[in-house]
């Protein structure tokens, strides 16, 4: 079991303290902690049932993600439901949200490109993703992606060396590390798009199998 150190400032910040999702999302619809807000179309909360085992949590919302309000829905969302169908995980047992609430473009003609948030949009998002995850207390969290992996861990917490291990810091629920699945949209090769996708199953099905001890 590998013990983590050190939190993020999703844990290490002050947090909106609420009772509930529906009264946090309440909350959350005039959000102005950030500047993101101001080009979003919306803000992108988190989705699921109130009682979720395991809680995914991406980086950002992208562009259909912004149009249709809900998280995962575009391109990486539905290769994300694929792999967790093929990880055995299933979707119902989950609560997906994302470390930043609003869509952060860069405006390219009449399309919106992704760009990356930093680390203060990320800790400025912290108020609101703690307190998902003090209301639904989950046995198990999926960072799904870097930006995630900073939000609940920091900065020393890496990635590459520390995908597919589940974390433990102390007194939270326990970490799978593992990447965003627009990672897989993006591999060129197909050989090792492949292999990186079943990788990726392979790291849904820990979470799936996972029993707290």
């Amino acid at each position: 079991m590998t013990i983590a150190t050190n939190v993020g400032p999703a844990w290490a910040l002050e947090v909106a303290n609420v009772d509930s999702i529906a009264e946090l999302w309440h909350q959350a619809e005039d959000c102005t902690r950030c500047d993101l807000y101001r080009n979003a179309t919306q803000i992108v909360f988190g989705e699921g049932s109130g009682k979720a085992e395991i809680v995914l949590i991406g980086e950002q919302p992208g562009d259909q993600e912004d149009l249709t309000g809900r998280p995962f829905v575009g391109p990486a969302g539905r290769l994300l439901d694929r792999c967790l169908e093929e990880a055995g995980l299933d979707r119902q047992r989950c609560y997906v949200t994302n470390a930043v609430k609003h869509f952060k473009f860069t405006p390219r003609g009449k399309r919106r490109l992704h760009a990356k948030p930093n680390a203060a949009e990320i800790r400025r998002c912290a108020w609101w993703l703690g307190a998902e995850l003090n209301i639904l207390q989950p046995r198990l969290v999926v960072t799904l992606g870097a930006s995630a992996l900073y939000a609940l861990l920091g900065p020393k917490a890496k990635l590459t060396p520390e995908r597919g291990h589940i974390l433990h810091p102390t007194n939270h629920p326990p970490v799978l590390v593992t990447i965003h699945p627009s990672y897989l949209l993006r591999i060129r090769n197909e050989a090792d798009r492949d292999q990186q996708r079943r990788d990726f199953v392979s790291d849904l099905h820990k979470a799936a199998e996972f029993r707290p001890r």
